[in-house]
Order: C-alpha cells, then structure tokens, then sequence
C-alpha cells in the first residue's frame, strides 16, 4: 500500500502497466508485514477462494500494512470484514435499497450529471486538466444526488468537505502518522446527523432507503449501517474518480485511435468492461482471506487458518482464460466475468455504479471531444497516492 504524499512528481508507471505474479498454481509467499501466506494467482482458483464460504474476511483487519481502523478497509465494522450470518443480513439490508427500479430511476441523473461536466469542460476551452474538470466533479455531483446531499438545507456537502473527509477515511492523508482524527470525528457526527434526520424525513435518496431497509430488519447494528453510509459517501466517490483518470490515461495515451470510436454505446459498454478488468485501482497486489477450514484450490490442500494472498490482477490476466490482454481489440466481450468487483459474498456493492458512470463519461466525452489528446507524456504524469487507489492527480489535454 503506498503511503506517499498524495500528490507527486515520483515517476511511476501507469496502472496498465504494472506487473502482476503469473498465473501459477498456490504456493507459500510472505505480505509486507511479514506475515506468512499462500498466493493465488489462477482465475479460476481465485473465484474458487472468493466464492467459498470456508475462505472468510473475519479477523483480517490487521494482516498486511498497518491500517487505521477508520480505514473503510480496515474498520471491523465495515461490510468488507464480515462474514456468517451477520454478513449476509446486512448484505440483504444493503440489497433492498439498491432495487432494480431504483437503479433504474437513478440512470437518467447520472447522465444528466455527466453531461453537465462535459458542456463545462467544452464551454471552457483548451487545455484543461481533466481530473479537477472532469474526473472529480462527476462522481461527487452522482454521490451528492444519490444520498440526498445536493440541497441547499443542513445536507448539503460541497465537493472540497467532500473529498477532505474522503481523503482521511482512506487514509490518503499524506504523512501515514498523520492523525486525522479531527476530520474523521466531523464525518462521523455528519453521518449519524443524517441517518437520525433521514429516520425523521426520510426521501428516495440512498440513505433513506438503507436507513428504511435497516430499521424493517431491525437486526442491523447501529455502528455498522452508520459505516455503511460512510463508506458509500465517501469510499464510491474516490473509486470512481480513480478508475476514470486511469481508463482516460490508457485510452488517450495508448490508444488514441479507439478514443472517437466511443461515441458508440456498444462500443463504449465492451471496452469499460475490458478496462475496468485489466487496469486496476491501486497498486496492491493481493487482498487477503484466511481459511476456516482445509480446502483444495487448484489441485493444493490448503490447511484451516491459513492466509490467502489472492491476486485478482494475475487472475484477470490468466493466460488461460483471457489470453488476449488489454492491448487486443476494445470492442470484443470478455471471455468470462471480471473479477474486478471481487466474486462471491463480498462482490462489490457500488459495481453499477462505476460501470454507469464509466461508459456515461467515456462515451458522452469522445461524442464531444473526439480530437481530445494528452499533452504531458505517460511517464511524467503526476499521481494521487493512497492505500486504496491510485489515480493521476492531473490528466493535462487539449483538442
């Protein structure tokens, strides 16, 4: 996990570039922290591991790099560190507020929204920096419109409150002995303010539906709905703003030739289901599972209570399954599913989101710009570090 400042001139490739350990079957390797562990590295092993129910997230929150418990990778509360029964109720909860119809009734304002960006990026001319014109804005204006955080009434949350708070909550901060107490007490107490004003005037916001699903349960603890609205606020926004600035690098940078071609709404769904799958969000290798009991994957009997170190970058590159790579034509189908979103219990919840907003701006900016261009070459491109993603901190273009 990088802990650099966030901002830096420090070279370093692309995320497109980075390697990943080959496909190989399980084998003994060691984390950062020295802790001992097994790598999976196989597609089909790694969906294996993710999808096993004897394979859990319990427990983990302090194996690899040292992490503050406000990290929502970190946090036991957070829905990414359950498992059991618990998990899968509050996985249902979570499930109720995200409904077909609404997902449905979202999609027009995030287009609405993503069009805006582009009719201001257009009317302000050439150059532009396409992170704090485009890749920044977009997610914040979906994130304020989805929990209910756009009005101009004690909700409202302006985008510099917004991605301070976010900033803290994952860690990026900068100096990793930072204390950002201070900062992650304010989004808590705004939090708990919001889900109490929610319970009292509840709308179709996200909020509103977790907090109305929550208390129809009524098994769901206070602490974790309270984590699960702060990891939505904040932790979506970030991603989706990394996984923009990343594909926008790849696709203006590497292939210029593919960029007009996205006006295409078949075209653009392929290839963001191609990016989205081979360029990942942050530098991080493995994530880590650990065994409740003996299983074989791949051939290898693995003992109970062993950690996994499962590469989902080396299992979106398996020669095997997808044996064409990134650099092969953007407009062909997977051969099978990413497991960019994880696989399993702990798919991601937000996955919609990102691949909506991904092929609304990429193919709403190529209908636009077709002639948009990089003007700072790969290699002196500036990045945003952190321990959960890493995104260019500037995306310098004309047309």
């Amino acid at each position: 996990m990088s802990t650099a400042a966030p901002d830096t001139d420090t070279p370093l490739p692309p995320l497109h570039l980075l390697p990943f350990s080959p496909a190989r079957p399980p084998h003994p390797t060691t984390l950062p922290d020295g802790t001992p562990a097994w790598l999976v590295t196989r597609y089909h092993d790694v969906r294996q591991a993710l999808g096993d129910p004897r394979v859990t997230r319990a427990d983990l929150h302090e194996v690899g790099p040292a992490g503050d418990t406000a990290d929502v990778t970190a946090n036991p509360a957070s829905l990414f560190n359950q498992d059991g029964p618990a998990h899968r109720r509050l996985r249902a909860t979570v499930q109720k507020a995200f409904t077909p119809r609404a997902v449905a009734d979202w999609q027009p304002w995030v287009a609405a929204a993503v069009q805006q960006a582009v009719d201001a990026l257009v009317a302000g001319g050439p150059p532009a920096d396409l992170v704090a014109a485009f890749t920044r804005p977009v997610p914040y204006a979906v994130t304020a419109r989805l929990m209910g955080l756009d009005g101009d009434g004690p909700d409202h949350l302006d985008e510099d409150r917004l991605r301070r708070w976010t900033l803290a909550l994952l860690a990026q901060g900068g100096d990793p002995s930072e204390d950002n107490g201070e900062t992650i007490a304010e989004l808590q107490a705004f939090t708990r303010e919001l889900i109490e004003r929610r319970r009292r005037e509840p709308g179709e916001d996200l909020v509103s539906r977790l907090v109305r699903a929550a208390d129809q349960d009524g098994c769901v603890p206070e602490d974790a709905l309270a984590f699960l609205v702060l990891g939505l606020t904040a932790s979506g926004n970030e991603s989706v703003t990394g996984a923009l600035g990343n594909a926008l690098v790849y696709l203006l940078g590497e292939r210029a030739d593919h960029w007009p071609r996205l006006a295409d709404p078949g075209i653009t769904e392929h290839t963001v289901e191609r990016l989205l799958h081979f360029i990942p969000l942050g530098d991080d290798e493995t994530t880590a599972r650990r065994t409740a009991a003996p299983i074989e994957l791949g051939g290898v009997t693995i003992p109970a209570g062993a950690v996994l170190a499962v590469s989902i970058g080396s299992a979106n590159r398996d020669p095997a399954v997808h044996p064409d790579g990134l650099d092969a034509d953007l407009d062909l189908p997977l051969a099978a599913p990413t497991l960019a979103f994880s696989a399993g219990p702990h798919y991601c919840i937000g996955a919609w989101r990102v691949r909506l907003e991904m092929r609304e701006s990429l193919r709403r900016l190529a209908t636009a710009l077709p002639g948009l261009r990089l003007t700072t070459p790969l290699d002196r491109l500036p990045w945003q570090l952190g321990t959960t993603t890493r995104g260019p901190a500037a995306v310098p273009v004309t047309w």
